[in-house]
């Protein structure tokens, strides 16, 4: 089969790899009709190379339809239509009994420490070959793959494998009172699914901050009240307290992560680990990684005393320094992680089925053949062509 492999910093190739076999007698395979490109994966396409081999098989956001299961699958079968979340979860461990099926026990990586295992998401998080391909080995397949009507197009469903969990799980974390105000920084895929929900769910004010005209224009589009930071630099924070009561927003969500702008020290720090030889990089991104946390500081001095911020953008240092201070002088509550797939189905599958509330059919920039995958990298790391959502067909 064809699929998106991992060959080095800023190089990743199309190549023919072995096809995915059933291992276990709950496997299911699936033919991949859609997978996405995500603002994760140019952590792996720039940083996290330590955590990589060659050849790796990239992609976490995939669905398709059943080719294969194996014997003791019985909750779906072959010819089915199935959305894949991006973590493995079992669905019958104690983590993924209270939802918090990023924690599951039967996947924890517990040679680095982490969570529940991820598609396409290096050892950090088990090494499993991922979705960029035209075939995908799904394990747990009685209780993982959600299945989906046939008939409407795959946009409509394809970004309940991560974007919309993932935005759906920010919003609820960031606690926005009825009527209430937040800021979203960064209107990538993440953050422009976030100001959507969160209008969907009724918040008073939405408040976008990006430095990309084409996203600040397409959350302008839907009714968000955008900021360009790279306009107003400092001033933006004076510019959302003007907009919320002097008090700053309820809640700011950061869904930027180590992708943030600034932090000149720490961006240097990234790429010269990146240089370093495998052993000697990935001990030293875990016990002294920084990230560029120009978004965090941004959103605690945003956020109102007495707030919530709410991460959803992916950090990966062990050891930066958070304004601790300032954090408790204000009482925040800070609440992150990576999202709980399986937990929001419930509460998505009307959202996808019933009518359009969140414009997930017209959410996608960008429909591209497999076999573009390494110019659509190097696009999507520049934010060229506007660019926010890309979708390969393989």
């Amino acid at each position: 089969m064809k699929a998106v492999t991992w060959h080095g910093r800023r190089d990743v190739r199309v190549e023919s790899v072995p096809d995915p076999v059933i291992e276990k007698p709950t496997d299911v395979l699936v033919e991949v009709t859609t997978t996405g490109l995500c603002g994760s994966d140019l952590h792996l396409y720039e940083v996290l190379g330590a955590f990589l081999d060659v050849g790796d098989i990239l992609g976490h956001e995939a669905m398709g339809v059943v080719l294969d299961v194996g014997p003791a699958v019985h909750a779906v079968s072959a010819g089915d239509r199935v959305v894949v979340p991006f973590n493995i979860s079992c669905g019958t461990c104690y983590m993924c009994v209270q939802g918090l099926h990023s924690q599951c026990e039967t996947t924890q990586v517990h040679e680095y420490g982490t969570g529940a295992a991820l598609f396409g998401y290096t050892k950090l998080y088990g090494q499993v070959p991922g979705g960029q391909a035209q075939y995908l080995r799904v394990p747990f397949g009685n209780t993982l793959p959600v299945v989906v009507p046939h008939g409407p197009p795959d946009d409509r469903y394809v970004l309940l494998s991560d974007v919309l969990p993932t935005a759906w799980q920010a919003v609820e974390y960031a606690a926005i009172p009825p009527g209430g105000s937040v800021a979203v920084l960064g209107l990538g895929p993440i953050g422009d699914m976030c100001t959507r929900i969160a209008r969907h769910r009724g918040a008073g004010t939405v408040i976008g901050v990006d430095l990309v005209p084409e996203r600040l224009e397409r959350a302008r589009e839907r009714g968000v009240d955008v900021l360009d930071l790279a306009r107003l630099g400092a001033r933006v924070v004076d510019a959302v307290r003007e907009r919320t009561g002097g008090r700053g927003p309820h809640a700011v969500i950061d869904a930027v992560g180590m992708e943030a702008h600034g932090s000149p020290a720490a961006t240097a720090a990234q790429r010269m680990t990146s240089l370093l030889p495998d052993a000697l990089a990935s001990r030293l991104m875990a016990r002294v990684g920084l990230d560029r946390l120009h978004a965090l500081h941004l959103a605690v001095d945003l956020v109102r005393r007495g707030g919530t911020v709410s991460l959803s953008g992916v950090y990966g240092g062990m050891t930066d320094p958070l304004p601790l201070l300032t954090m408790f002088d204000k009482q925040l509550q800070l609440r992150m992680g990576q999202a709980n797939v399986l937990r929001w189905m419930d509460d998505l599958l009307p959202l996808v089925n019933d009518g359009d509330p969140l414009g997930v059919e017209d959410f996608a920039t960008h429909h591209l053949p497999l076999s573009e995958a390494p110019s659509a990298y190097e696009m999507f790391q520049h934010k060229d062509d506007g660019m926010v959502k890309v979708l390969f067909q393989p």
